[in-house]
């Protein structure tokens, strides 16, 4: 068993070691440390939202309400309005009652919140290429992960 930097590489490890779960798990964190180094002032939670919030808004402007945001992001109702009341604060979204329902909240990126949701995108992406790399592999390894994804 190889110990070099307090890590098991020993492959007959038992145990969580063999569980892919485990691995994804802490691969998952990797990214989202070397993720998080370059959001600046963003928390990646907030870059969730920030997202969810630019990829459900329609062609035709057409905001989603904050549940649909929430829902796509996998956070809960609470986690959700304390992160999106934290980008509001920030001046980075509006919350506008939906004009058909007023029990609901419509999400719309200002200025500022579309140019932090791109400083993000670049942070994501140079993520994925320090820690995934660049190879064919990539590809495989993302239609995997997008297999497991779609199956919830």
């Amino acid at each position: 068993m190889d110990t070099s930097a307090g890590r098991n590489t020993d492959t007959t490890a038992r145990g969580p070691h063999t569980s892919p779960g485990y691995w994804l798990h802490h691969a998952a964190l990797v990214w989202r440390q070397v993720c998080e180094s370059g959001l600046g002032q963003t928390t990646y939670p907030q870059f969730n939202v920030l997202s969810a919030v630019s990829l459900l808004t329609g062609r035709d402007g057409s905001a989603p309400t904050q549940q649909q945001v929430a829902d796509f992001a996998r956070m809960d109702r609470m986690m959700a309005s304390k992160v999106i009341r934290v980008l509001q604060d920030r001046a980075l979204l509006v919350r506008a009652p939906d004009p058909h329902d007023a029990r609901r909240q419509r999400l719309v990126l200002t200025e500022q919140g579309r140019s932090a949701l791109r400083t993000c995108i670049d942070a994501a992406r140079k993520a994925d290429e320090e820690v995934f790399g660049s190879g064919p592999e990539v590809e495989v390894l993302r239609e995997a992960l997008r297999a497991i994804a779609e199956r919830r």
